[in-house]
């Protein structure tokens, strides 16, 4: 299966230039864990950085700056770890891993984004795999008691 299939589509975005309190208000109002920063082109939008819940803990209110005058270009990781819509999931799932990440934004062959790729979505996509698996024993042994 590919990325583009299972990612959330639904993706919050900010500009570089926003606030640590436009950031978390973002990201309460919309109950999400993360913002993508980027410029918006046309409707699309290309990200230059993403910026976590735990940024704002570990960066901002725990760390010596404060929350006052901090932007979304300073506080965003970059560059941005990101997968392709048309890559395979467990490529995908390797570089989630391999960054110890939970979140990868997805992009399309332009570079634009397209959705994001979360540890849900993952948990989610392998749930319905295994379950397709444990369908197979029981069915085996109808076809053979049937024979």
């Amino acid at each position: 299966m590919r990325v583009g299939e299972i990612c959330t589509r639904d993706v919050v975005f900010c500009e570089r230039e926003a606030t640590v309190a436009q950031i978390a208000r973002l990201m309460r109002e919309r109950h999400v864990g993360d913002l993508i920063v980027g410029q918006q082109q046309e409707d699309k939008l290309l990200p230059v950085g993403i910026v976590t819940d735990r940024d704002l803990v570990v960066r901002v209110l725990a760390g010596e700056g404060g929350p006052t005058g901090t932007t979304a270009a300073e506080l965003m990781s970059s560059p941005l770890i990101h997968a392709h819509e048309d890559e395979l999931v467990f490529e995908a799932i390797d570089r989630m891993q391999a960054n110890a990440i939970r979140r990868l934004p997805v992009l399309d062959s332009s570079g634009l984004l397209v959705g994001m790729l979360t540890l849900d979505d993952v948990v989610e996509f392998l749930a319905e795999e295994l379950t397709q698996i444990a369908r197979v024993a029981p069915r085996q042994i109808k076809s053979k008691r049937s024979a």
